[in-house]
């Protein structure tokens, strides 16, 4: 780690080192907005004291739907609308799916009506959430509020672009880690408050960190497993002649199915919310929320479910059979086609299984020692939040990592040219 950091800050470095600054820079304009208040809206009428189910909007976008600020809805429309158009490839909506077959071009214009969707989705998240929150408002104020509120999405939206364009890893991730990890030392106050009124306050304290540092300790495992499956190829002309291997991720989906599960329950509960209908509600409270025993269960279910379904949507065991076929390769000991689609797919599965079932039960440690302690929902979805800090930190730096090592293969290059 010391010899990377070294490297970072070597002359040879400074294009690497600008795209850092320009990184922390956009993502301390991302903190700043979050104390910008939504313009018209007096502090001392907001109701939101509590979120509820909220908590995790308002955990991902580092306090601001609690501040009501023009950040409020975070980059949460666009995961929704994310979501919508994943599941839409599943052929639900054959032009979709279409689009997922061209490829790159495919993909951006899937990400271009993912943008537009989640931009839709704010304003009307942004009118509920301002009919909630503030009293006494006309229709004309509140759709100003959601207009203001739905600006903020996309400049969000746009600061993430440039972050991945000019900056280092992906942005949006990035602004959702940034948030995160601006409401951890708020979060582990409150523990330690809460668990300090009891006998054992120190004692169970220790343990609540003990379990974020096995969710930090289990993650890095989960997202550095591999396997090794070694390919082979006949065809001598190609450049891929001699052994080589393809590695296959112990959870290739990454924390993506924690927040596809998060968000896809906010949803309801979101509503909930807002309809002022105690039956609802009440439905919502105890069938939904994740420290209700059904609404566990339908948590880590959604969590194991969006591990295999984003997995088979990343890798295609189909188009990697065909992709082999094409360059004369093989896996020893297998037929190419069926056989080769059949045992990629069997194999994913295996290791999906297992990747599934820890990164439920990491995601699950921090609920059940919430319940048993009644722990503020804060502390809860924070376990959710650590999991996806660490799953972009690792990201972020393995694409450090990879432009040091890129650059540094390039200077040797350089060197030996010039002998």
């Amino acid at each position: 780690m010391l010899d990377k950091f070294k490297q970072i800050l070597s002359p040879k470095s400074a294009e690497l080192r600008k795209k850092i600054y320009f990184t922390i820079a956009v993502l301390f304009v991302f903190k700043l907005g979050t104390a910008i208040i939504v313009p018209g809206v007096d502090k001392a009428d907001l109701q939101t004291s509590t979120l509820g189910f909220l908590e995790l909007i308002n955990i991902m976008g580092g306090g601001a739907m609690e501040q009501f600020s023009i950040f409020a809805l975070g980059v949460m429309p666009y995961i929704t609308a994310s979501i919508i158009m994943q599941l839409a490839q599943m052929d639900i909506i054959p032009a979709v799916a279409e689009m997922a077959k061209e490829g790159h071009t495919g993909r951006q214009k899937i990400n271009k009506i993912s943008r537009i969707l989640g931009i839709g989705i704010a304003f009307i998240q942004g009118y509920l959430m301002s009919f909630a929150f503030i009293q006494h408002g006309t229709v004309l104020d509140y759709m100003q509020m959601a207009l203001v509120l739905t600006a903020g999405t996309a400049l969000l939206l746009w600061l993430g672009d440039q972050i991945t364009a000019k900056g280092v890893g992906n942005g949006i991730s990035l602004i959702i880690m940034a948030g995160i990890i601006a409401m951890m030392p708020t979060m582990f106050m409150q523990a330690w408050t809460i668990l300090g009124e009891a006998s054992a306050g120190t004692l169970l304290f220790i343990a609540f960190v003990i379990i974020y540092l096995a969710i930090v300790i289990g993650i890095i495992y989960v997202e550095s497993a591999r396997r090794k499956v070694p390919i082979q190829y006949s065809n001598k002309s190609t450049n891929y002649s001699g052994n080589n291997y393809i590695p296959f991720k112990l959870n290739s989906a990454g924390v993506i199915p924690v927040i596809f599960a998060s968000t896809l329950l906010s949803v309801p509960a979101f509503i909930s919310e807002f309809a002022d209908n105690q039956r609802l509600s009440s439905f919502m409270e105890n069938y939904m929320m994740m420290d209700s025993g059904p609404g566990f269960v339908l948590y880590i279910s959604l969590i194991i479910a969006f591990c295999y379904f984003y997995t088979h949507l990343q890798i295609k065991p189909k188009e990697m059979s065909e992709n082999l076929q094409k360059n004369g390769g093989y896996i020893p000991g297998i037929r190419p086609g069926k056989d080769t689609m059949q045992y990629v797919k069997d194999l994913l599965n295996h290791l999906t299984f297992v990747g599934a079932m820890f990164l439920a039960f990491i995601a699950g440690l921090p609920i059940i020692f919430a319940s048993l302690t009644n722990l503020p929902a804060s502390v809860s979805i924070g376990g959710t939040g650590l999991l996806i800090v660490v799953g972009v930190a690792l990201e972020t730096y393995r694409k450090i990592d990879s432009e040091l090592t890129s650059r540094t293969f390039e200077g040797r290059s350089r060197r030996g040219r010039r002998r």
